[in-house]
């Protein structure tokens, strides 16, 4: 896939002309807007009558795509829906352009500019707007074609968008949002190609060549642990949960230091699961939809990610990204259910369940982390299935013992369109991980299975301020919808960025 090249320029809507003018539009306007009004009058009077007749309503994720026959400047029209003013959320713009991405696609087109509309800039800052923009544009427009053969006509990859504003004084914040906007998106892109290659292609050895191409940014050093480090440092649970593969174990930390960072100030850690692929181990799983375990590394290619958009957007922060990466497969020197084993912290886990390996590796890997004494310690996982009963494809589960950091994630959530709500992490339900011949176990039972898994971390992670995030209700969709791909997402991406340039950024 071709990167989009996402730009501003200064200009009159109905002066554009651009191969497709999308004019984005709420459900039950009335009246047109500044910007679509001139070019209502270029078409004489179509676009009011095309309203006033229902044809398109401005519904969010609805568009209408119109031929101008030359009465205007631009060759086609693209109207696009927001959804109602009342409920209009920066998201709402990332889903019509994501819409509007694949349409103008359809029409073999590989450019197309969109109109700033002025008058719903009122409340939403216009920086906020142009990020959510491009977020949308390069994200609708993702395909992962890497292991298809080349089949009849190429398809047209959209190759440039260009945000239209009257406003000449607006250029400077919308350029700033496209740059953060861009990083963002090309970031969540990577996750997705990472989490799309099988598991044969993306080993742990092959994480570690990711990194090493993450390090190659400004300001970022790389160090991998391999296995003998490991066992020198004690990481029993890690090096369990990699017992029974033949693929070696790696231990991956990214540190940056933006040039205008703080010296002395306390580090970010982020924490990504990073198991390659996941059988299940001994208490293997079942064999329908094992293949998207190709993707039970996506904490891990998140925080990989927002490690590399943190140094394209030069980030004024101190900022420790760790990957403990391995695959869970079953063998003859695989753990099995009923073995203890003893983590970097010296507590000893009785495993249960060896499908109940992401929390072991994060045990391991946040212990490391408490060594950085970080400002923010926090961690993003595949964890549970039990996440995606409670909660289904809309919702990051979320826990933590701060509350002031538990609502700058959530704040984060919202503006990123990736939300998460927040479960009880109450001291009463670790009576469900009391072992009889360890300090714990690996697993709980099936009463409250998100919440004892997140439980379970929270024995790892010392006095730090804590959030963990379990992704496994949205790192995978069955279907394709206006920015999000049929496959794996990488939900949780923004979030992290968006948190990220919320704590440096006035």
């Amino acid at each position: 896939m071709k990167k989009i090249q996402v730009q501003a320029q200064v200009g009159r809507a109905e002066n554009e002309g651009a191969e497709v003018l999308v004019v984005l539009s709420c459900e039950g306007d009335s009246d047109l807007t500044q910007e679509t009004a001139a070019i209502n009058t270029q078409l004489g009077g179509q676009l009011a009558a095309l309203m006033q007749r229902g044809e398109f309503e401005g519904k969010l994720g609805e568009g209408l795509l119109i031929h101008t026959q030359g009465k205007a400047k631009a060759k086609r029209l693209l109207l696009a829906g927001l959804g109602k003013a009342k409920d209009l959320r920066l998201d709402a713009f990332r889903q019509a352009l994501g819409s509007a991405v694949k349409r103008v696609r359809q029409a073999k087109v590989s450019s197309f500019g969109v109109v700033l509309p002025g008058a719903l800039l009122e409340e939403i800052p216009v920086q906020d707007v142009a990020q959510a923009m491009a977020e949308g544009a390069i994200l609708g427009n993702y395909q992962f074609t890497a292991y298809r053969s080349p089949n009849g006509s190429k398809p047209v990859d959209v190759e440039r968008v260009t945000i239209h504003t009257s406003q000449a004084s607006l250029l400077s914040q919308i350029n700033e949002g496209i740059r953060r906007g861009v990083a963002t998106a090309e970031a969540t892109v990577l996750v997705r190609d990472l989490c799309n290659h099988p598991a044969n292609v993306m080993t742990p050895t092959r994480i570690v060549q990711e990194a090493k191409a993450v390090a190659k940014e400004s300001g970022v050093k790389l160090k991998v642990l391999e296995q003998k480090d490991m066992e020198q440092l004690g990481m029993g649970a890690l090096l369990g949960v990699a017992r029974g593969s033949h693929e070696p174990p790696k231990f991956i930390i990214l540190e940056y230091k933006g040039a205008k960072a703080k010296k002395g100030d306390p580090p970010v850690v982020l924490v990504g699961k990073t198991i390659t692929f996941d059988t299940g181990g001994i208490s293997l799983k079942p064999a329908e939809n094992m293949e998207h375990m190709k993707a039970d590394m996506t904490g891990g290619a998140e925080v990989l990610a927002t490690m590399r958009a943190a140094a394209r957007l030069k980030l004024p922060l101190h900022l420790v990204s760790i990957l403990p990466v391995a695959e869970n497969m079953p063998g003859g020197r695989a753990m099995r259910p009923g073995d203890v084993v003893k983590t970097l912290s010296g507590k000893t886990v009785e495993v249960q369940n060896t499908d109940a390996e992401g929390r072991l590796i994060l045990s391991d890997a946040l212990a490391y982390a408490t060594r950085y004494k970080p400002a923010v310690l926090l961690d993003i996982a595949t964890l549970t299935g039990a996440c995606v009963v409670a909660l289904g494809q809309f919702a990051i589960g979320m826990f933590g013992n701060n509350d002031l950091l538990k609502e700058q994630v959530r704040n984060a959530g919202m503006r990123a369109g990736e939300r998460v709500w927040e479960m009880p992490l109450w001291e009463e339900y670790f009576e469900q991980l009391r072992s009889d011949v360890a300090d714990m176990r690996n697993i709980g039972g099936r009463g409250g299975g998100m919440i004892t898994a997140a439980l379970f971390l929270s024995k790892f992670v010392g006095d730090c301020p804590w959030i963990h995030l379990d992704i496994a209700s949205t790192d995978w969709s069955e279907r394709e919808r206006a920015y999000l791909p049929k496959g794996p997402t990488g939900i949780g991406t923004r979030l992290l960025i968006q948190f990220l340039l919320d704590r440096t950024l006035p």
